[in-house]
C-alpha cells in the first residue's frame, strides 16, 4: 500500500477526515485549493473527487468553468495514480485531452480510473487515465483523458 493511501485510510476515520485529507493534498499542491476539492473516495485504481457549486468556480454564464473542471480532473487522476503505483515508480502528467459534454451546473463529481494496469517496470511508459465528471443528476458533463508518464525512481 502506498504512503498516500495509508494516510488516506488513517485520516478519513476521523471526524472531518475527508476534509482534512483534501486540505493536506492542497497544501502539497496549492493550486488545487482554488477549487476547494473534497476527495470522497480513494482506493487503488480509483479516486473520486467533488467540488461544490460556488461562484468562485463559475464562468461568465454561471456554469462551472472549464479550467475548474480540468483542475478537478488532473487532481483526481494524480491522486489515483499516486495511490496506485508500485513504490519503485513515479509519475508526472504529460498531457490532457478534454471533452465538454453538457453544461456543467451544480456540484461536480469526478471519478478517475486508469485505462491500463499500473505495473512496475525498468522503463518509463505512458499511462492513460480517464476522468469522468458528472453533475448532481449523475449526467456526464465532462470527460478528460490524461496521459501520465510513469518511470522508475532513481
Amino acid at each position: 500500500m502506498t504512503p498516500l493511501l495509508q494516510l488516506y485510510r488513517r485520516i478519513t476515520r476521523w471526524p472531518a477526515g475527508h476534509w482534512l485529507f483534501s486540505r493536506a493534498v492542497c497544501f502539497k499542491a496549492p493550486y488545487f485549493g482554488t477549487i476547494a476539492p473534497r476527495i470522497v473516495s480513494l482506493e487503488p485504481n480509483r479516486c473520486e473527487v467533488r467540488i461544490r457549486d460556488r461562484r468562485r468556480v463559475h464562468n461568465h454564464i454561471g456554469t462551472v468553468h472549464a479550467i475548474a473542471l480540468c483542475n478537478l480532473a488532473e487532481l483526481a487522476a494524480g491522486v489515483m495514480t499516486d495511490a496506485s503505483l508500485p513504490p519503485s515508480m513515479r509519475w508526472i502528467p504529460k498531457g490532457m485531452t478534454v471533452e465538454y459534454l453538457k453544461k456543467a451546473t451544480g456540484t461536480m463529481h469526478g471519478v478517475a480510473t486508469p485505462d491500463v494496469a499500473l505495473v512496475e517496470s525498468t522503463n518509463g511508459y505512458d499511462l492513460p487515465v480517464t476522468v469522468l465528471v458528472s453533475n448532481d443528476a449523475g449526467e456526464a458533463v465532462f470527460r478528460a483523458s490524461i496521459m501520465m508518464w510513469v518511470s522508475p525512481r532513481r
